[in-house]
């Protein structure tokens, strides 16, 4: 595993010693993608009730909660900061395959955590509901939540592999379908997000043609409560600011898991 650059306990030079800093993505460069299908050093609990997550969220331990929302291939982590203070009840994990990249998301919420929480304050402050594993998501989902344990899955700006032989290595497949099935609850909601129409219309079209998911209108989500979510959806990444940067498009597609109707 590459030794990251710097270590946020610490300050940067011509900070003041001693005081918790925010960590700086030029410390933790990778590489814009990982292969999924390579063989990755990476340690994977045998079941989700292997998984300690009092570790993982401290100021929920003792209470069996477990994570709700689940961001695949969350990057730097911009939507779990941004969600975190507006469900801070709701626990959320985010997946990330790239060391540095997952260290930087673990980093980041070490730091804010110290940031928002005052020594004179009983009371845990913000970003407590939010953490990050390193793991392969393509492989192991089921490792990590149990049946029916999520209610919302992120999908934002996946790798769009444009040559036709590594398609097989997109994030939604029929045969991924079925593992997000099995972890999404009825009525839970996948949320996907590109700004390469192609692979727009592959999700799309994948998640129309499985038959535990139905597509769900953003007007729809939004009469249900659900706007904070579609906007951090679409403001809250590094590829969505940069694709308003570039007055680029961006394509929204949602879809419900729904019960299955047994005879």
């Amino acid at each position: 595993m590459p030794k990251r650059k710097r270590n946020t306990a610490k300050a940067a030079e011509g900070e003041p010693q001693g005081q918790t800093v925010l960590p700086q993505k030029r410390h933790y460069r990778q590489r814009a993608h990982a292969n999924p299908f390579s063989d990755h050093a990476l340690a994977y609990p045998a079941s989700p009730d292997e998984v300690d997550w009092d570790s993982h969220y401290p100021a929920f331990a003792g209470t069996g909660k477990t994570p709700e929302f689940a961001d695949v291939g969350c990057g730097f982590g911009g939507l779990l900061i941004a969600l975190a203070p507006l469900f801070p009840d709701t626990l959320m994990l985010g997946m990330e395959i790239r060391v540095q990249v997952s260290q930087y998301v673990q980093d980041r919420i070490v730091a804010l955590r110290a940031l928002n929480t005052t020594p004179e304050s009983s009371t845990p402050g913000p970003y407590q509901n939010i953490s990050i594993v390193r793991a392969n998501s393509m492989k192991f989902t089921p490792n990590y939540f149990r049946k029916h344990s999520l209610s919302a899955l992120f999908f934002l700006f996946p790798d769009p592999h444009f040559k036709s032989r590594k398609h097989k290595a997109r994030i939604i497949s029929p045969t991924l379908l079925a593992e997000y099935a099995y972890v999404l609850r009825p009525g839970g909601i996948v949320y996907t997000i590109t700004d390469v129409r192609d692979l727009h219309d592959w999700m799309r079209t994948h998640l129309e043609a499985f038959p535990l998911f139905e597509p769900v209108s953003e007007v729809d989500l939004r009469a249900e409560g659900k706007g904070p979510i579609v906007d951090a959806v679409y403001t809250s990444t590094e590829e969505g600011k940069k694709v308003e940067r570039n007055q680029g498009e961006k394509w929204l597609a949602c879809f419900r898991r729904i019960e299955v109707q047994r005879v």
